[in-house]
């Protein structure tokens, strides 16, 4: 959810996304002339460390302080590295929830959340409660 998120944000807000099995991502890619991302050999994928997300950050020019920070939460979710930062755990937790609500509408769903997350890092790292 989080690099369609980025997509729909700063790349093309009007990107349509179909979710496929991994193993239908390349025959559904090429019918439908459509980019695919997240799945081991293609270009939109993970690289070593960095997450599909860190790659389109970096690709795109996106490396403003919001984004890279919430790479870094998207990162320690996405590998499991939960340690990461402390969102982490809870961006991960939240997906998974949001795949269990919803089979088709998860991506509209979550939107808000990765918009509330990128102001959270935009705007108020240093802020406390209270």
């Amino acid at each position: 959810m989080a690099c369609p998120w980025l997509i729909r944000r700063f790349i093309d807000p009007s990107a349509v996304f179909l979710f496929v099995p991994p193993a239908e991502v390349a025959g559904v890619a090429k019918h439908a002339n459509a980019a695919p991302f997240d799945v081991d050999g293609t270009f939109w994928s993970d690289r070593g460390e960095k997450t599909t997300f860190d790659v389109m950050v970096e690709e795109f020019g996106l490396n403003v302080e919001p984004l890279l920070r919430l790479s870094r939460i998207v990162r320690g979710a996405d590998t499991g590295n939960l340690e990461l930062t402390p969102q982490s755990a809870g961006l991960l937790a939240t997906c998974l929830g949001y795949s269990r609500m919803y089979r088709r509408a998860q991506l509209a769903a979550a939107m808000p959340q990765f918009d509330a997350l990128y102001r959270w890092s935009r705007d108020a790292v240093d802020e406390r409660h209270g």
